[in-house]
């Protein structure tokens, strides 16, 4: 039962901390606070969606076609939506209130286009669902798939974030744009680059979500929350710290479900919130504010 839960949690947790590091990105380089990151995620699955049922094709095989236009289409939507605000905005607290203005029309824009076109049922499809023998335990085989993909692909964008000059650009914007400027970084194209990397990022664990989750058109803003949380947890900007609280939630999801009532798994998910919050209000791996 307990490797049960921790099976399960990694799993959750994985997908969480995929999805907040993007939300991370976004905020901490292009200081745009998203709440239309949801609806990515969402719209990420009923691509794989149509692509499994209309031509059979593998959702890991679709994530190749899913994940470049998402890219292509955060960095369109940054560019026209969004550079006007970033141009026109006269501090960093007055971009993220036009920033939460303008996403939070676009969060409607696109969960319309999806009820139009899927309407509001719960939607899934089947994917490897045979049971797998594993530590004593039997999980389903795209459990385990969802698992080892999100670690991998955590952990090397992390790294490529860590280890290559296009990711100690990103990293200098998001501690101080003005002294980055001064070193020669083009401030605009790293934010536009980041908001575009946040949404591949988004659309790939939408790919993930479709393959052992039920889903539908509306349910974006439940990740967009589990995002934020994630974010302020582990810290803001922090991708490290995203990829631990993001484990962590789902751990602690996971154990409250198994141990206790399924039905206190958000109140559990709050109630760990508020006690970061508490005892370290900058979040787990953040910098208090001098």
């Amino acid at each position: 039962m307990i490797i049960d839960a921790l099976l399960s949690g990694l799993t959750l947790g994985g997908m969480y901390a995929l999805i907040a590091m993007g939300l991370t990105l976004q905020y901490g380089v292009a200081r745009i606070l998203n709440l239309a990151y949801g609806e990515v995620v969402v719209a990420a699955s009923f691509a794989a969606y149509l692509l499994v049922t209309a031509t059979g094709m593998d959702p890991l095989t679709g994530m190749l076609l899913i994940v470049p236009a998402a890219f292509a289409l955060s960095w369109g939507i940054y560019a026209l939506l969004l550079t006007p605000l970033v141009r026109r905005s006269r501090s960093r607290g007055q971009l993220e209130v036009d920033s939460i203005l303008a996403t939070f029309g676009l969060l409607f824009v696109i969960q319309g286009v999806l009820l139009a076109i899927f309407g509001g049922n719960y939607t899934s499809y089947s994917y490897l669902n045979t049971p797998v023998e594993m530590l004593g335990t039997t999980i389903g085989a795209n459990r385990l798939i969802v698992l080892a993909t999100a670690i991998l692909l955590g952990a090397g964008f992390y790294l490529a974030l860590m280890g290559t000059r296009t990711g100690t650009a990103l990293r200098a914007v998001a501690v101080d744009p003005v002294a980055a400027g001064l070193v020669a970084i083009d401030i605009r194209w790293a934010a536009g680059l980041a908001f575009a990397l946040g949404g591949a990022l988004a659309a790939t664990g939408g790919v993930l979500v479709s393959m052992f989750l039920t889903f539908s058109a509306t349910i974006g803003v439940v990740f967009t929350m589990k995002a934020l949380i994630v974010v302020i947890m582990g810290g803001v900007g922090n991708v490290l710290g995203a990829l631990i609280a993001g484990l962590v939630l789902g751990l602690a999801e996971s154990f409250v479900a198994t141990f206790g009532d399924p039905g206190l798994t958000l109140a559990a998910t709050y109630a760990l919130f508020l006690i970061i919050l508490l005892f370290k209000p900058e979040g787990l791996f953040g910098k208090a504010a001098r």
